[in-house]
């Protein structure tokens, strides 16, 4: 179970490490093969699966973001705790509304992530 704690310790320290754009200190908090979920994958990669996996692969796809973007800030608007799961509520890039829904392994790290955007 994820408890408060976790949860908005971890909502704050994602959200910090994404605002400074230090993207070794985001990828820190996944699992080394974790898989993310995204639209914007198949816009910015062409990856039409919308799926990558990977820290690398991953890695690769938010460095190129973050030169799309380099004026990237999040705003967390709220933070929901679940079984095993976290979704953060944010306002992203192009001040546009995202919730992203991280799934938790045992050792604390995201193995899955599914990001969805305001339309």
């Amino acid at each position: 179970m994820i408890d408060q704690a976790f949860a908005h310790s971890f909502a704050n320290e994602w959200i910090e490490a994404w605002n400074s754009h230090d993207l070794e200190q985001v990828l820190s908090h996944y699992a080394d093969d974790f898989e993310m979920h995204s639209p914007v994958i198949a816009q910015i990669v062409g990856e039409p699966s919308g799926m990558l996996q990977g820290k690398q692969a991953v890695g690769a796809y938010w460095s190129q973001a973050l030169q799309l973007l380099p004026d990237l800030q999040f705003e967390l608007l709220t933070v929901l705790a679940g079984v095993n799961s976290i979704t953060l509520y944010y306002r992203g890039a192009l001040d546009r509304l995202a919730a992203e829904v991280f799934h938790f392994g045992p050792d604390g790290k995201v193995v899955k992530a599914f990001a969805h955007y305001g339309v």
